[in-house]
């Protein structure tokens, strides 16, 4: 029988690699699936993995039909055994419904990756659904951590440095990195970047950097 599975964990935690490995996985054993995304850091209509691995997919617009996709792709001729769907904290809940439809209609299985929540700590619409509707919901395996070292749990937007908790739900960016540069927001003059934070340090709004400034202070952390 066909599933509806979705893996999910905060930013970081390996969600696009584990999308491309069940890919390949899957296309190895001679299956045919599709890929999907929406928003990926890397551009439009592409897969990346923090690893450098990069795969070209669909790209979900807030008007893309997935059942009206797979049906059309079948009655052309096509093969499809999956469908790999990244980002889908992005989709719509109308999407996700379309894709629990490919799988009892068309005994299509979907894995779909994506992050719970938002930077505000609340529920994405599209990985709400998800909950709501998939045979499966796992967590990754892989850890993130906060900078104290404990499992990150929350994903932090930061806009110039300091922790925001409201704005635009979607602004693409990726975790804080050197290697990676902030990304831009509507307003030029704001750099917009993601961290992982464990909750205690998401409360606190206690990013890295406003760690180690506070550290380097006379003032006692803020117990608020």
């Amino acid at each position: 029988m066909a599933e509806l599975i979705f893996r999910t964990g905060t930013m970081d935690a390996g969600k696009s690699t584990l999308a491309l490995q069940t890919n390949h996985n899957h296309a190895a054993r001679g299956r045919r699936g599709r890929l999907f995304t929406s928003h990926d850091r890397a551009g439009t209509a592409m897969v990346s993995s923090r690893l450098g691995l990069v795969a070209d997919a669909e790209e979900v617009a807030p008007d893309f039909d997935f059942w009206r996709y797979t049906v059309d792709a079948l009655t052309q001729g096509a093969r499809i055994d999956y469908l790999i769907c990244d980002e889908a904290q992005f989709y719509t809940a109308a999407q996700i419904d379309q894709l629990a439809k490919v799988v009892d209609e068309l005994q299509i299985d979907v894995f779909c990756f994506g992050i719970l929540t938002d930077f505000r700590t609340r529920l994405f619409p599209g990985s709400a659904r998800l909950v709501e509707l998939a045979d499966r919901t796992e967590v990754l395996q892989v850890e993130a951590l906060c900078w104290c070292g404990k499992r990150a749990t929350h994903n932090a937007r930061t806009e110039n440095g300091v922790m925001v908790t409201e704005g635009e739900v979607i602004v693409v960016g990726d975790v804080e990195d050197a290697g990676h540069p902030p990304a831009a927001a509507d307003d030029a003059d704001i750099e917009v970047a993601y961290e992982v934070l464990c909750r205690q340090h998401h409360r606190r709004g206690m990013t890295a950097a406003r760690a180690r400034a506070v550290s380097l202070s006379p003032e006692p952390l803020p117990f608020t």
